[in-house]
């Protein structure tokens, strides 16, 4: 278990900071300030989600001591990373009263969520050659 927890150290911090991100009040004048762009916030969420399973995957490889990562764990990886999307926003919805839970918004989480996947496929593939 420590062995576990040491490897995925960066990953559990990430997703505590999306989440408190996620769960903030932002300001109107914020949100459409002048270096604020119609879409950031669907770019902010697709970082997020692609970091966290880059970080994620990082500690995989590092624990399993492995340059691979299975099609099965990258499954898992994936799912649960889209799901802890979903919560947060259904949590918008429904609890952070402040925030809005939107279909776009979890969309984005799982496109970023599988770019990062296919990322970390890729060139765990490319360093085996």
């Amino acid at each position: 278990m420590m062995k576990l927890s040491k490897y995925q150290r960066p990953t559990v911090l990430w997703a505590l900071f999306i989440f408190i991100m996620c769960s903030i009040k932002i300001g109107d004048n914020i949100a459409h300030g002048p270096l604020f762009f119609p879409g950031f916030d669907k770019l902010v969420h697709s970082g997020f989600f692609f970091l966290l399973v880059v970080f994620w995957c990082n500690g995989i490889i590092r624990q399993q001591n492995n340059r691979l990562v299975s099609y099965k764990t990258a499954a898992i990886v994936t799912f649960i990373s889209i799901l802890f999307g979903g919560l947060i926003e259904l949590l918008q919805l429904t609890f952070f009263t402040w925030r809005s839970g939107e279909w776009p918004d979890l969309f984005a989480d799982a496109a970023g969520a599988c770019m990062g996947i296919l990322g970390v496929m890729i060139i765990d593939r490319a360093k085996k050659l």
